[in-house]
């Protein structure tokens, strides 16, 4: 299927309109049990049940609409299903809160495997919309890696030691303004090794 532009609007509601939904979801049916075949399931289950067939409805659209996924959006989609599948199946809340750091532990992990290596992982999923020269993809995608390694440890510390109110908002709004504070503390590296017109069109 040919990539076709979708607007940053739409692509935006695909994307976070599961985790706004999510959230919504969460606060409207937190102190709801419900009993489905003899079994009690709380508010939260319910909620997880919902938002897993739902980021794959969002994740087909964006892919139906716009040719293309990430290979980003795809392990996370795939993370989900695992973690909240056994979330539901187990009647268990704690898996769907390890997914977090599951996942941001797997970025880490394939994009140390690639520093290992004297690679930029990140330079494959992102240099179309992002064109730097080669080290300073280095110098980010190690400052990436780091990044993620530090969420998967931040979502271990507060779901093991706070409520789930405190980690359903640190999932909904913490997690997004702390990527989004991260790539705009980078403005200054994305200036030092951006790359010109000119030189685009000579690589």
């Amino acid at each position: 299927m040919s990539e076709t532009r979708v607007s940053p609007g739409l692509k935006a509601a695909l994307e976070y309109g599961p985790i706004l939904a999510f959230f919504a979801g969460y606060m409207l049916l937190r102190e709801r049990a419900f009993v489905v075949g003899g079994t009690e399931y709380s508010g939260f289950i319910l909620v997880t049940a919902l938002f897993v067939p739902l980021l794959a409805l969002t994740t087909y659209a964006l892919y139906r609409l716009s040719g293309s996924i990430s290979k980003m959006q795809i392990m996370t989609l795939v993370l989900v299903v695992i973690f909240g599948g056994l979330t539901v199946w187990l009647n268990d809340e704690r898996f769907f809160k390890m997914k977090p750091t599951m996942i941001y532990g797997l970025f880490a992990a394939i994009l140390g495997f690639g520093l290992l290596r004297g690679q930029s992982y990140l330079q494959i999923v992102m240099a179309e919309v992002l064109p730097l020269k080669q080290e300073g993809w280095m110098i980010l995608t190690r400052r990436v890696t780091a990044f993620f390694i530090g969420l998967a440890i931040l979502n271990e510390v507060i779901w093991r030691n706070f409520s789930t109110d405190a980690w359903v908002n640190f999932k909904t709004f913490g997690l997004t303004i702390g990527v989004f504070a991260f790539f705009m503390a980078q403005a200054g590296l994305f200036q030092k090794f951006a790359v010109e017109a000119d030189e685009e069109a000579e690589g």
